[in-house]
């Protein structure tokens, strides 16, 4: 199940006998990282493109209408998982260039090797993620949000283009004596950005069986 930190963990039931009563109720906020990761554990499941909230409210021994005192709908909690997707990857990806500000842009003074360097860990962050968060490469990958509303797949598309721009800019140094080195940088960013999607593609649809970092050194060796 994936782990939705830094956040309070969920309140264990084999504690309640030894609480005070008054510590029954979840402290606030508690509540609603126990929903996102339920849901995020019930995207784990096979068949579980579409969830609904009567589903998450039994999977959680709460009502639907508890559910709506935390959130307004069911698309604000995947954009919960969306926002731990953006907050936990793009932090990542800033230490991995070097940069705390600017979106993790990377230094456009630096060598193409360090450039090409940066941008495999990038692509390996990614895959690494999606391993260890099954629940939210059914999100990423959109197979979570086919019935939800159209904004959430394209917070998850600009996710991505994102990530694209990121790697274009590491991979810039590595083209620069190229005759179109905008040109080239964009096509090796784009090809990156294809690879690590559909990694995580038959990652999802393999039911979490084809690992995404599978031979993952040798493939980036081909493309970068």
């Amino acid at each position: 199940m994936s782990e939705l930190s830094p956040q309070p963990e969920p309140a264990s039931t084999d504690d309640v006998g030894d609480a005070p009563a008054a510590r029954k109720r979840p402290k606030p906020g508690e509540r609603r990282v126990q929903i996102l990761q339920a849901l995020a554990a019930m995207l784990e499941q096979p068949g579980a493109e579409r969830i609904t909230t009567a589903a998450l409210a039994a999977r959680l021994s709460v009502s639907e209408a508890a559910l709506y005192r935390h959130f307004a709908s069911k698309a604000q909690m995947f954009e919960g998982l969306i926002d731990f997707i953006e907050q936990t990857v793009f932090t990542l990806v800033a230490q991995i260039t070097g940069r705390d500000t600017g979106g993790g842009v990377p230094d456009p003074a630096q060598s193409a090797e360090v450039g090409a360097r940066q941008a495999a860990r990038i692509v390996a962050l990614l895959l690494q993620f999606g391993e260890r968060n099954p629940g939210m490469v059914r999100v990423m990958v959109g197979d979570a949000l086919v019935f939800e509303h159209e904004r959430l797949q394209q917070r998850m598309n600009q996710f991505f283009d994102r990530i694209e721009s990121t790697l274009r800019q590491c991979l810039r140094p590595a083209t620069a004596a190229s005759a179109t080195p905008t040109v080239d940088a964009q096509v090796a960013a784009s090809v990156l950005t294809a690879f690590a999607l559909g990694r995580l593609q038959r990652y999802a649809r393999s039911g979490f069986k084809r690992l995404p970092s599978e031979h993952l050194d040798a493939s980036l060796a081909l493309i970068l």
